[in-house]
């Protein structure tokens, strides 16, 4: 994951993840399996900052189909030219981009924590893994844990630029005031964060 973030946080339109095919693996690590459970999650992260998941694309591709990946390549390149730059086509600006990507490279200890933990699994069909990721369980996973990690992590990458205020915050990421307000006391239970009586601003503690 640590390398799809950077290819995107440095400005990549899309990230291409190519493999053998499942059960076809040469080695007995099968490392094709965990790139597709890694692939789904990163596409869930991705959703999460609002980025458009569908700029990461993960296919099978053997050694001796050099046709299939050149025909690979080309529909995915004609589909991230329909989407356009990263960042713009979803309507977020350059820096806040950045602030997104930065926030997400923080907690990738603990999002290796939690698909190691809560989401590996082996199957033995692709389908199987699709089922699982779109999965009532999952998405109910990412809402309440991952999500909830991601905006904290926004707020305190945000903070640790200069001391802002609930409002500030709140439009900067575009959140409810009650919900970055919800945040910031419970950054502040953690010591994450500490309220400037001064500045009448947040800050990193």
């Amino acid at each position: 994951m640590a390398f799809v973030l950077r290819a995107f946080a440095s400005g990549a339109d899309g990230v291409f993840i190519g493999g053998c095919w499942l059960g076809e693996c040469h080695y007995v690590t099968e490392g094709n399996y965990d790139a597709l459970s890694m692939m789904h999650l990163s596409r869930k992260v991705l959703e999460q900052i609002g980025i458009n998941p569908k700029r990461l694309r993960l296919e099978w591709i053997a050694g001796s189909e050099g046709m299939r990946y050149a025909e690979v390549m080309n529909d995915f390149g004609r589909q991230l030219k329909e989407m356009g730059p990263i960042g713009t086509a979803e309507g977020i600006e350059k820096e806040s981009l950045k602030l997104k990507f930065k926030a997400v490279s923080k907690i990738l200890p603990f999002l290796k924590l939690v698909e190691r933990e809560r989401l590996r699994v082996r199957f033995k069909t692709e389908e199987e893994y699709n089922d699982f990721f779109s999965s009532d369980e999952v998405n109910r996973l990412v809402r309440e844990v991952i999500a909830e990690k991601l905006v904290i992590s926004q707020i305190t990458t945000l903070l640790g630029r200069s001391p802002l205020s609930t409002r500030e915050i709140s439009e900067s990421l575009h959140l409810e005031p009650a919900e970055v307000s919800r945040h910031l006391n419970s950054s502040a239970r953690q010591g994450l964060i500490r309220y400037d009586e001064i500045q009448k601003r947040y800050a990193i503690a």
